[in-house]
């Protein structure tokens, strides 16, 4: 079997400012909830069995507290914020786990997810729905992998390598060394995307780069210059590193049946009336599994 997980913050987003505007039976806007919601029936009507979301309950996380320039809900359009809950809602009630991340971050929980998913016996591949270059972390071989589903495009651990120029073990320490503006770290100044990459192709870790340039590989250009930006901040991309680094220990399910979906709850016909979209609950009736 495939296990399919979904990340929800980036499916509301993308839906956000891709979608009309529609507003519910009580009068709030839900345009993005109807749209991943749609998008999701779409994955159950192709045949998926097992899936699970993760969204941000909460956009601030213990990061925060280790980088006080981390990304928070500052300047995000509340009308975006204000369809988080219902979004969860809807998924819930359309039969869904839903990892509703607060301490947390819903990348944390797909991280969690895909790891052990790929522990479990019977299961093939793992994709990871998001092409969210953190989660690149998790890819493992050909058995989890990154889905975008937008483009249909598939990436394994070589595909990592290709589109980064380093291997899935070496994403934190890349994007410690260029830094991550989405996430509001700066990295290291002075060096970028190509510089992480060349030097983390030879040094997969940040522990590995030698002090003394005179060390490094001799096709690595501008070698002095980098060592002598890394060596007054190796303490902070140290840091960088640990903001970039997925956790994947959250208690995500107990059993891989968690994530069998079974059809929606019966509560699901009102909130599809509610969300002016009846269609959905005949489609998802449709696709639901026969219960016998």
């Amino acid at each position: 079997m495939n296990v399919f997980l979904v990340d929800g913050t980036y499916e509301l987003f993308r839906h956000f400012y891709a979608v009309p505007r529609a507003t519910s039976a009580d009068g709030i806007e839900i345009g993005a909830v109807r749209g991943v919601v749609g998008s999701l029936l779409g994955m159950l009507e192709e045949g998926v069995t097992h899936i699970g979301v993760a969204t941000d309950h909460v956009v601030e996380s213990f990061r925060n507290e280790l980088w006080p320039g981390y990304k928070t809900s500052e300047g995000l359009d509340p009308e975006v914020l204000s369809q988080f809950q219902p979004l969860e809602d809807a998924l819930e009630a359309l039969g869904l786990v839903v990892w509703k991340t607060v301490k947390y971050e819903a990348d944390d929980a797909l991280a969690s997810a895909a790891v052990r998913a790929a522990a479990c016996r019977g299961v093939e591949q793992v994709f990871v729905c998001t092409p969210d270059k953190d989660l690149a972390q998790v890819v493992e071989g050909s058995r989890i992998v990154q889905f975008d589903r937008r483009s249909g495009s598939v990436r394994d651990a070589e595909g990592v390598r290709e589109k980064f120029g380093v291997g899935p073990v070496s994403i934190p320490d890349y994007l410690a060394l260029m830094g991550d503006s989405a996430d509001g770290f700066p990295g290291v100044k002075g060096w970028g995307a190509k510089s992480a990459a060349t030097v983390l192709a030879r040094y997969p870790h940040l522990e590995h780069i030698p002090d003394d340039a005179a060390a490094w590989d001799v096709r690595v250009r501008g070698a002095e210059r980098l060592a002598r930006a890394l060596a007054g901040a190796r303490e902070e991309a140290v840091l960088f590193r640990d903001l970039a680094t997925l956790r994947t220990s959250l208690p995500v399910f107990e059993d891989l049946e968690n994530l069998r979906w079974n059809g929606p709850e019966p509560r699901f016909f009102d909130l599809c009336a509610r969300i002016n979209a009846p269609g959905y609950f005949r489609r998802a009736q449709a696709a639901a599994p026969a219960r016998g």
